[in-house]
């Protein structure tokens, strides 16, 4: 199905989907997840790198985006 319908939510082109930056998130405030302090704990470890554990939610999702690159685990581009 390429339309979205009242009764449908999300992009119908997952390529084209908005993408917010993590400073303009409502709970980018928050102090991180525990599923992204885990990722980042693999992916310091991997990068051997040490991270802030203070870090909140929008500051996490930066060092994941930065780590996956650093470590190969990102997306080629």
């Amino acid at each position: 199905m390429s339309e979205t319908t009242p009764d449908m939510i999300g992009a119908t082109d997952p390529d084209n989907a908005a993408v917010k930056d993590p400073h303009d998130w409502v709970t980018g405030d928050e102090p991180m997840t525990a599923a992204q302090r885990s990722y980042l704990e693999t992916l310091a470890r991997e990068a051997g790198e040490q991270l802030p554990a203070t870090l909140n939610k929008a500051e996490a999702s930066e060092q994941i985006d930065r780590l996956q690159q650093a470590t190969g685990r990102g997306e080629s581009q």
